[in-house]
């Protein structure tokens, strides 16, 4: 049976497909007579029966060689595009992950979009977006990534625009969708680019390929730079980070993926990508300089904002950055276990808060306070999530900066300072986060908020206790690292740093200390809580820019194409105007009038043979 179920494993994103099509006919004016509600369940079924099917297949591949499946798709002109599938324990366990997530998510969603009119449209949406990610997990292909990183660019813009009746979320789709263009355009480059070099576009091949290659630096540096490109929209590194704060208009239960794994995705592509980034040295700096800024400037951000999803979103944004810097550095095997556990502790974290939006007049964080007595279930959620977001032994990522900091110990120790300095910042973030919503005094927004309902509780209380069981997980898989070979100097700062930052901030928001907190110079503070200004920048130089090439783009259509085309056509009308009162309609002056003109052109066109001659006896 289990066997059977690793051998058919491929069928799995077609399970979330299924589910996505059959929810589709609850959309608005298709069925109405049974309400909207089946579409949940028929999604609920098919991704769990997705999820089983992954767990069980994950026991039949544990310790064996990967395998490949191919499917032949199109031959032509020298160019074989068959889509490769590779199922192995890393791949299917993605799958879980995957799976897992989602099915909490749509859980978690029948409580959150209970009354919601678009449930049948977001149910198909969700089907739809688990199907991309699975499929992206046991693709072997760089070309068909691409294709299903636009699905999935997509889909994102879907979901964060479900609720298109409100101008701010479709700013926020329309923004989240234009900025992930902008990267996918550069990714689809290197992989064209990547072709002629390597011939190939399958995973295990380009890893062949890039231990021999000999390829011009320049043109590999290029390739490389659009390469990452992609990567870097997907997970919302600078300068294409600011997507991921406008999506945050969509629904909790879809910002519940896109917080876990939807951004993982353009990790996944990285590491896959990373014996051919490491042809150029230019391209690893790039990564590991694109990581440290965004993992510093966005753990800075998230302590000044004041929005709840805000704050989460740029948490996000630090830790895939320190994802860049693990593929930039060659560490995969840390990368991996970054991405696995950010996923978990970051659904916790948006399960938690999202009940606190759900049933809240607002999600401003210095609204609220007191809800600790109120809602005990999401305080602890979230205290879970944070530890398990943070360097806290023993939890999932304490064990996972741990592996990646003693790998950079010895070749790179300014990049541990970088590493430290985020978990404490993110340390400071989260228990800032936490002070202004739960302690305190109830506030006039907080007074009424009691704990969400089951729907919701369920898949919270489900994955706080895979969070917290984690490390147990893992050390059953033999995918913990040793503890004897790790650096105790390093584990000791790491400790520490998330010691200092739950302290710091600790004092401050669960003391007694007159809030709001302000910085000492106002000017930081503002440039804090406004991201460094990177919005304002863009208008001032990107989008001014395209706006004035647009303007200019329109005067020449405008007035040098529109303007020959409507003067040939006054003018064809002015003559034909002036022929019809011109003609007697006798026959000799038609002939007459077409032997003239055939004489000027013969004229004209002979002018060079006979009319140099004719000056000269002028003149």
């Amino acid at each position: 049976m289990a066997q059977f179920l690793l051998e058919t494993v491929w069928l799995v994103p077609l399970y979330a497909l299924i589910g996505g099509l059959l929810a589709v006919p609850w959309s608005p004016g298709i069925i109405r007579k049974t309400g909207p509600r089946p579409a949940g369940y028929v999604n609920l079924v098919m991704t769990f029966l997705a999820f089983v099917h992954s767990a069980i297949a994950l026991q039949a591949t544990w310790n064996h060689q990967p395998q490949e499946v191919f499917i032949h798709w199109l031959s032509t002109a020298g160019l074989d595009l068959t889509i490769a599938i590779e199922i192995s324990s890393i791949s299917v366990g993605a799958l879980i992950v995957i799976t897992g997530l989602n099915l909490l998510a749509q859980i978690y969603a029948i409580g959150y979009m209970e009354m919601d009119w678009g449930w049948g449209r977001f149910y198909s949406l969700l089907g739809l977006f688990e199907a991309g990610l699975c499929a992206l997990a046991l693709c072997n292909n760089l070309f068909f990534s691409y294709v299903i990183l636009e699905i999935l660019t997509l889909g994102t813009y879907l979901l964060v625009g479900l609720w298109f009746s409100q101008p701010l979320v479709v700013t926020g789709a329309r923004d989240a969708f234009l900025t992930k263009r902008v990267g996918d355009l550069f990714l689809l480059i290197g992989v064209l680019g990547l072709w002629p070099l390597a011939g190939t576009w399958d995973y295990n091949e380009l890893a062949v390929w890039a231990t021999t290659a000999e390829v011009d630096p320049t043109v590999i540096t290029l390739v490389g730079l659009a390469l990452i490109a992609g990567p870097m929209g997907k997970c919302a590194q600078f300068p294409l980070h600011l997507w991921l704060d406008e999506a945050m208009e969509g629904p909790v239960p879809s910002t519940i993926l896109r917080n876990s794994v939807v951004v993982a995705s353009g990790a996944w592509v990285l590491i896959k990508l990373q014996p051919v980034l490491n042809l150029s040295p230019l391209v690893s700096t790039v990564m590991v300089a694109i990581g440290a800024i965004t993992a510093i400037g966005a753990s800075l951000i998230a302590i000044a904002q004041i929005d709840i999803k805000r704050c989460q979103s740029y948490s996000v944004s630090a830790y895939m950055g320190l994802v860049f810097i693990a593929v930039g550095t060659q560490q995969d095997e840390a990368a991996l276990l970054l991405v696995l556990t950010n996923a978990l502790a970051a659904a916790l974290l948006v399960m938690s808060t999202g009940g606190i939006i759900w049933n809240s007049i607002t999600q401003d964080v210095s609204q609220l306070g007191g809800l600790w007595s109120r809602r005990p279930i999401s305080g602890i959620a979230f205290i879970v999530g944070t530890l398990g977001l943070i360097g806290f032994p023993p939890l999932g990522s304490f064990w996972a900066l741990m592996e990646l900091a003693d790998g950079l110990w010895d070749t790179h120790p300014w990049l541990v300072g970088i590493v430290i300095a985020v978990n404490a910042l993110t340390a400071i973030s989260l228990t800032r986060e936490f002070g202004l919503i739960f302690a305190g005094k109830p506030k006039q927004m907080s007074q009424r908020s009691p704990e969400v309902h089951w729907p919701m509780v369920l898949p919270m209380i489900i994955l706080l206790g895979f969070v917290l069981h984690l490390p147990l997980v893992l050390q059953s898989l033999s995918l913990l690292p040793n503890w004897a070979n790790l650096n105790k100097d390093v584990a000791l700062l790491l400790i520490w740093s998330s010691i200092f930052g739950c302290s710091v901030a600790g004092v401050i928001y669960l003391g007694n200390i007159p809030k709001p907190i302000r910085l000492p110079w106002k000017g930081l503070q503002d440039l804090l809580a406004y991201d460094f200004y990177t919005p304002k920048l863009y208008r001032m130089t990107i989008i001014f820019s395209v706006a004035q090439l647009a303007k200019f783009a329109d005067m020449v259509d405008r007035f040098v194409v529109d303007g020959i085309v409507n003067f040939v056509g006054l003018f064809s009308l002015l003559g034909g105007e002036g022929l019809k009162y011109s003609t007697s309609g006798q026959t000799q002056t038609y002939a007459f009038t077409v032997l003239v003109g055939i004489g000027l052109l013969g004229m004209w066109v002979t002018w060079p043979y006979w009319g140099v001659q004719f000056l000269e006896l002028m003149f």
